[in-house]
């Protein structure tokens, strides 16, 4: 034994097995000298009865006295408790958050993440988080340990993703298809939100005991309460006539005239099967909305474009697109081409279906009958057993289509007169309804 120094560690010969020097001013601080010529500084100590060795360091980027000063610090935290050693195991093996966010993809994919109403994440709903992981998450924190992401760590975050730090233009799997990453408020909140759902997913799992995103204050983005005004609806209805006029443009006209008669998601219609259309029941029977399975009434202007595409239907799809049975395709680059140079650039499928809504209470529908109309979880009528509907739903439905259609064919009514006077805006109703279903 010796006391390392500098000349101790240049003059120790290499053997054929790994050897330690141990220091005789510092028990348990010593060299060990490999048999490949390199020297590393070491600690040996005793924790819970096992032995125990902790290695600070290879000789060169550590000094002996520089070496000898942390082996003093690492000692004195194992004489309060302390265990170096196991720490740094436990370092090696903590998960970063891309190996976290990594197993929760997995675990999504499989069905384990239950989401809305208590069901496992839709394909569509999983597609969107992985891609919100890989294009934000990941590349802002992906490297950090879990157990050390603080608040003030989401907090950053966030405010790098509403000032665009994960801006890019990448091409995704589609054909010709590219995301566009632009970051902003709305991204960055909910980033934050599925980061909430991925920290409490770490928690159930006993990987940290806290969720760093509680309590934190999200930004307030663009609210969607944009509604179109009647007269917007009698510019719509002018659209969409001179694209039906249009063979490769009817398609996509047709299915903004359902989504504007219906109230329904843009997916629910892109995506209808005729086997969800119940012509008899006036209604969809939707095994996979975003409440889960879904019967939503529809009036009879709606039943009626219906008829008029099942005349002439192709596949089992209600709208569809290319190839032996798909869906039609493209569809937010089509309705963008039929709007984008008119008045209405900035109307969307949900800009749709918040009008009907709009439009449903303006003619005094209750809130519980306008959720049920458009499918919100608290009206939706979800039973499998339910075959015919409540008379007064349909009779909602007919009553809001029938005025949704009227104005799309250029109907003007005095707001007044179905505001303020009520049996005048009864008879404004009924003359609507006997536009809708003219008797024979």
């Amino acid at each position: 034994m010796a006391k390392i120094t500098k000349r101790t560690v240049d003059t120790a010969q290499s053997r054929d097995r790994d050897y330690v020097i141990w220091d005789d001013e510092l028990p348990g601080f010593g060299l060990r000298v490999f048999a490949s010529g390199k020297r590393s500084y070491v600690i040996q100590y005793r924790a819970r009865g096992r032995s125990r060795r902790y290695t600070i360091g290879l000789h060169g980027v550590w000094t002996p006295e520089t070496a000898r000063r942390e082996a003093k610090a690492q000692l004195g935290r194992v004489a309060q408790g302390d265990n170096p050693a196991e720490e740094r195991e436990l370092d090696r093996k903590a998960l970063t958050m891309k190996q976290l966010c990594e197993e929760y993809v997995m675990d999504m994919q499989a069905g384990l993440i239950l989401g809305k109403g208590g069901r496992p994440k839709k394909t569509s709903t999983i597609e969107v988080d992985t891609g919100r992981i890989r294009r934000h998450i990941v590349p802002l924190v992906g490297n950090r340990r879990v157990q050390d992401i603080t608040k003030a760590d989401m907090n950053n975050l966030m405010r790098d993703i509403m000032a665009g730090k994960t801006r890019i233009s990448v091409k995704t799997e589609k054909l010709r298809g590219r995301a566009i990453v632009r970051g902003g408020p709305g991204t960055a909140t909910r980033t934050i939100g599925l980061l909430g759902g991925i920290f409490t997913y770490a928690v159930q799992r006993g990987i940290v005991e806290h969720n760093p995103t509680h309590g934190l204050k999200k930004p307030k983005y663009r609210v969607r309460d944009r509604r179109l005004s009647e007269a917007e609806y009698r510019t719509l209805g002018e659209i969409l006539d001179r694209a039906s006029t249009n063979e490769r443009q009817r398609l996509h006209a047709d299915v903004l005239r359902l989504i504007a008669l219906t109230g329904c998601r843009k997916g629910e219609i892109v995506e209808l099967n005729w086997s969800d259309v119940d012509f008899e029941g006036s209604c969809l029977r939707l095994s996979d909305s975003k409440e889960g399975a879904s019967v939503r009434p529809i009036g009879l202007p709606a039943i009626s474009l219906l008829e008029e595409r099942h005349a002439n239907r192709s596949g089992s799809y209600v709208f569809p697109g290319q190839g032996d049975d798909n869906a039609v395709g493209n569809f937010p680059q089509n309705w963008k081409k039929l709007l984008g140079q008119t008045p209405l650039f900035d109307v969307t499928p949900h800009v749709l279906r918040h009008s009907f809504a709009s439009i449903a209470n303006d003619l005094g529908f209750t809130e519980i009958t306008i959720a049920a109309l458009i499918g919100h979880a608290k009206g939706s009528v979800t039973s499998r057993y339910v075959h015919t509907l409540d008379t007064t739903l349909v009779m909602a439905a007919d009553t809001v289509a029938g005025y949704i259609k009227a104005l799309l064919e250029g109907a003007r009514f005095q707001r007044h007169s179905y505001t303020f006077d009520r049996n005048a805006r009864q008879q404004a109703i009924a003359r609507v309804l006997l536009d809708a279903n003219p008797v024979q």
